[in-house]
């Protein structure tokens, strides 16, 4: 079972987004048979049969195994990623696009900019599984609580600097077999959910 897996396809988005499908979706996080959910979820049986049919024709379940309950044998299925996320590809023309943004200090830039990555990368990954390979990533993430406004934009300044001076450092243009990576940074303030725990 994978930990998150990205949703590209605009039908399997669909049907994972139907309330009752992202239930069963987080019931599966273990083998479970389709009794056993009609059970925990209250839903008939034949239901459940069928949205996890839906679930599993998008491969967004997997059979686990079998098992006989008295004279009858079945089918135990999972979940095939702890959680999931919707690439904005699902979405076609719809979906986000950086390049569409006017102001790049804006929330929408931002959250344009994450939907990208989340496309890219959600792409690469299923690629890069496909091929038995990893792909190399690094991801920061820090909480910084800044004293005042000029505090945070001393920062931004010496962030701004301090990365412009790695990218002079290491980026070539002329390395024959280089690759590019996209380096994104981002702030916002932190939910108050999570300020308050």
């Amino acid at each position: 079972m994978l930990e998150v897996e990205v949703i590209a396809d605009p039908a399997a988005a669909v049907v994972a987004l139907d309330p009752v499908r992202s239930r069963l979706l987080a019931e599966l996080a273990e083998p479970a048979s389709a009794a056993a959910l009609a059970a925990r979820v209250g839903i008939p049986r034949q239901k459940v049969n069928y949205h996890l049919r839906a679930l599993e024709s998008h491969q967004l379940v997997t059979v686990a195994g079998e098992r006989r309950w008295g004279g009858l044998k079945e089918r135990l299925l999972v979940a095939t990623a702890s959680s999931y996320v919707v690439s904005p590809r699902a979405l076609g023309a719809a979906g986000t696009d950086p390049g569409r943004a006017r102001d790049r200090l804006s929330a929408s830039y931002l959250i344009a900019v994450a939907a990208r990555a989340v496309q890219e990368v959600g792409d690469l990954w299923r690629e890069a599984r496909a091929k038995n390979k990893r792909l190399a990533t690094l991801s920061l993430d820090a909480t910084v609580r800044f004293r005042s406004a000029a505090d945070r934009a001393d920062f931004t300044r010496e962030l701004s600097e301090a990365v412009t001076a790695l990218v002079a450092r290491y980026h070539d243009d002329t390395a024959p077999d280089g690759r590019a990576h996209r380096l994104m940074l981002a702030a916002y303030p932190l939910p108050r959910i999570e300020e308050d725990t």
